[in-house]
């Protein structure tokens, strides 16, 4: 059985195993507390970051590497096109900037308010950072204006990368999105996988309801 350490980005892990019908146990990580007493975790990622799995005799860090390693080892299905496919590319590439482009930049400012002194938590890098996050994002709307999930009519991998990363933006900097954002996260959070990963993820969970009870 596979075996997800963390919650956070670990949410994006859970939610595709459950797409994909996979059984998983679910090993709490405690940031907050520091890593120095968990040995366990340490011996498999020692850089001490969230999420990372192991598969057996494989050990894999990285939520979105995770993602396709589940994809290229278990599916892919539905969850992503062929290469041939003419959404193949558009896949790959919000499967991708669901990180690196969305929610990367806004852990740049939420760890800044988390860390920096109060006099410093409004400089250049958050400013950059919002801003990158707000181009992509525009990426993420123009898309959503042609089709109702990230990579076309079918729901993909890609949409779990992508609805994790707006709704982080949600919870922690408050961004506001407009309708069109609005409804695909509703679609998307609706299916059944979601649910049940959810279930798995109190803290994920909490924060989620309490976007719900703020709008």
């Amino acid at each position: 059985m596979i075996t997800l350490y963390g919650e956070g980005r670990g949410f994006r892990v859970a939610w595709l195993l459950e797409e994909l019908g996979l059984p998983y146990h679910m090993r709490p990580v405690d940031l907050l507390r520091g890593l120095e007493n968990d040995s366990e975790f340490l011996a498999i990622n020692p850089a001490g970051f969230i999420p990372a799995i192991v598969d057996g005799e494989t050990i894999m860090v990285e939520s979105i590497a995770i993602m396709e390693y589940l994809l290229a080892r278990y599916g892919p299905g539905p969850l992503a096109p062929e290469p041939d496919n003419p959404a193949f590319a558009t896949y790959l590439q919000f499967l991708h900037m669901g990180e690196a482009g969305l929610a990367g930049p806004v852990n740049a400012i939420v760890a800044t308010i988390i860390l920096a002194p109060e006099n410093e938590q409004t400089n250049w890098t958050t400013g950059w950072a919002l801003d990158t996050f707000k181009s992509r994002l525009g990426l993420v709307s123009r898309q959503l204006a042609k089709t109702p999930y990230i990579a076309g009519d079918r729901f993909t991998a890609a949409d779990i990368s992508v609805t994790y990363a707006l709704q982080f933006a949600q919870r922690t900097i408050g961004f506001a999105f407009g309708p069109a954002e609005l409804n695909y996260i509703a679609r998307t959070t609706a299916r059944e996988g979601y649910q049940r990963a959810m279930d798995n993820f109190p803290a994920t969970k909490a924060w989620v309801a309490g976007l719900a009870t703020a709008n």
